[in-house]
């Protein structure tokens, strides 16, 4: 069964709007949900039919400041196993590009660029990493591998989609990321001063909606002691612009322990937004010192922006400013600040209803 989800016209984000900046493939993502047997009934426990075999957005990408372009290439790949030994072998300054074509597998990249070096890996819509299906992996795994551009192909059919854990100094932009089990892109494990720009993100959840984030900055604090060292999971000063998400979960959910990153510019489309009660807005903001400005939403089953208080201490000195927050029959309010010690600022729009539960602002 496809569902199709018709958007208002509208909803556009502040940044420059550039019509074709990326071939998105559309409406034809095939999710590989499994055949009924064995666990597939609790796996799907809560799926949204709106997130399944449902075309990409409509919205198109933004662009703006920081984008960057692919030198000539160095490596030109045009199979799995080519990716995977171009990827091993990867020096400072290799630029690898990806013929069109489907790469299937789980590359994991284990070697890092310089910060004036860094190592590219580009392709087209048409180059699709196809992971080992939405229970199982991540399609692109840099670990410990820092300074990366990954820039302009396709990533779907994992467990995860892009999976960082302790890179720092790259860079992930203009991907179209789809049809994946959990959350699409996760900056992880003390993975520090990263962008996430310019890409498609949706069709997330398939596997468990309710971890179906869009972008995932950090650990829960459950998960430190797994992926941290359990030490506070500080992957901070990272960067969100400009992304074009509809998730299942939070389109980006920023974690405890994480501080000083900017979210800006974004276009949220909460049509598919509940897969879990605790899923009820764009953004979650349980870090500290954040800047959440100049983004777009439209439709949540709560509130547009959250702020939460998982750690003593954590959840505040975070500035929201300059959004457009239209809650489309959303029961709560614009920005719920649930911790207090935050900046809401008055030049947040809100349409049906208010900006903060006091009706208040800075």
């Amino acid at each position: 069964m496809k569902i199709g989800i018709r958007l208002a016209a509208g909803l556009v984000g502040p940044l420059v709007m550039a019509t074709g900046l990326w071939a998105v493939a559309g409406g034809n993502g095939g999710t590989g949900l499994g055949n009924g047997g064995g666990g597939e009934a609790s796996d799907l426990k809560g799926l949204r039919l709106a997130s399944v075999s449902a075309p990409a957005p409509t919205m198109t990408v933004p662009t703006g400041p920081g984008a960057v372009r692919c030198p000539r290439p160095t490596k030109t790949v045009g199979s799995a196993d080519e990716l995977q030994r171009a990827i091993r072998s990867a020096r400072p300054g290799d630029v690898i590009r990806l013929r069109p074509g489907t790469y299937t597998g789980a590359f994991v990249a284990q070697r890092s660029g310089t910060r004036g070096k860094p190592i590219f890996l580009c392709g087209s819509a048409q180059s699709v990493l196809n992971g080992s299906g939405i229970k199982k992996g991540y399609a692109f795994h840099l670990d410990r591998a820092s300074f990366w551009r990954l820039v302009s192909f396709t990533v779907q059919n994992a467990q995860k989609g892009v999976m960082a854990d302790r890179t720092n100094g790259s860079i992930i932009q203009g991907l179209t990321v789809r049809d994946i089990g959990d959350e699409a892109v996760h900056l992880r494990s003390f993975s520090t001063g990263n962008t996430v720009q310019y890409n498609k993100i949706y069709n997330t959840g398939l596997r468990r909606a309710k971890f179906g984030e869009g972008v995932y900055l950090g650990s829960a604090e459950s998960n430190w002691k797994r992926y941290s060292g359990g030490q506070m999971d500080k992957s901070d000063n990272n960067l969100v612009r400009g992304n074009v998400i509809r998730a299942t979960a939070e389109a980006v959910d920023i974690k405890e322990g994480t501080s000083g990153g900017r979210v800006v510019g974004n276009i949220f489309d909460g049509s598919a937004l509940g897969g879990d009660k605790l899923n009820d807005s764009w953004v979650d903001v349980k870090g500290n010192n954040y800047v959440i400005e100049g983004n777009t939403g439209k439709k949540t089953p709560q509130d547009g922006f959250q702020t939460h208080e998982i750690v003593d201490g954590w959840g505040t000195g975070n500035v929201f400013r300059k959004n457009t927050i239209d809650l489309a029959g959303g029961r709560g309010v614009g920005v719920n600040d649930t911790v207090g010690g935050n900046t809401i600022a008055c030049d947040n729009k809100v349409i049906g209803g208010q900006l903060t539960k006091k009706g208040g602002c800075s």
